[in-house]
């Protein structure tokens, strides 16, 4: 096990590092990302990791990962006094788990803000209480084989197959991955991100206008950054 997790830990510290070769460019000012977000917002980023070129080719995205804006939640009066800048971004790290940090660890990047529509303030807060509560998880480095498919950019996957293709881990309770973390935070106050739309007709087959639209919860595990971006939840 000992030997599993040195090489999941040299393997994820690859998949980690940008590419020599690629360079992107921030998109806004970041003096106006930082007055534009607001609690509870997520921030797309489209990185330039070896990991990060596997998650757009198989989402089929720009994005690559995602980050939950939380302000000054963790910040001391102290240090707001100071002038220190916040850890407001909270994130699920290949390399270093759930971990807060500044805005500008991403601020020369290509970034997008997606926007939860219709919560309260109360709502918010209990979304970044429940990620911040996972602060410290991290990935199941001993399970190398998870982390060695992202070694390959652009994996001969059929399409309809490339989302599973995304689940990282061998079940462990205490990982997380960006998206599947964001999403399991909104889905606990019952305000999923992209939820499952089924379609039940329990008494005339025969005529659709009968048919009842019925919303499901998604298996978080299945959550690509991209589908921040889908209506009708955010904008």
């Amino acid at each position: 096990m000992l030997l599993f997790s040195y090489i999941g830990r040299k393997l994820a510290h690859f998949l980690a590092k940008p590419h020599d070769t690629e360079e992107l460019f921030p998109t806004s000012n970041p003096a106006l990302l930082q007055r534009t977000l607001r609690k509870g917002d997520i921030l797309l980023v489209e990185g330039t990791s070896h990991f990060s070129t596997s998650i757009k080719y198989l989402s089929q995205s720009t994005w690559s990962h995602a980050a939950l804006y939380i302000g000054d939640h963790l910040s001391s009066q102290e240090d707001i006094d100071a002038g220190i800048e916040p850890l407001s971004l909270l994130e699920a790290d290949i390399e270093h788990g759930v971990r807060v940090l500044p805005l500008s660890a991403y601020e020369t990047l290509h970034s997008r803000i997606c926007r939860p529509i219709g919560l309260s303030e109360s709502e918010i807060n209990q979304v970044i209480q429940f990620a911040v509560a996972r602060i410290g998880d991290s990935y199941d480095l001993k399970n190398i084989f998870d982390l060695a498919r992202y070694l390959i950019p652009t994996p001969p996957i059929p399409t309809k197959w490339r989302r599973k293709a995304l689940t990282l881990g061998s079940g462990d309770p205490t990982q997380a991955i960006c998206s599947s973390l964001i999403a399991q935070a909104f889905q606990s106050i019952k305000y999923p991100i992209l939820p499952d739309i089924i379609y039940e007709n329990p008494e005339d087959a025969e005529r659709i206008s009968h048919y009842q639209r019925m919303h499901r919860h998604r298996d978080p595990s299945l959550f690509t950054p991209r589908d921040s971006t889908y209506r009708p939840t955010l904008k």
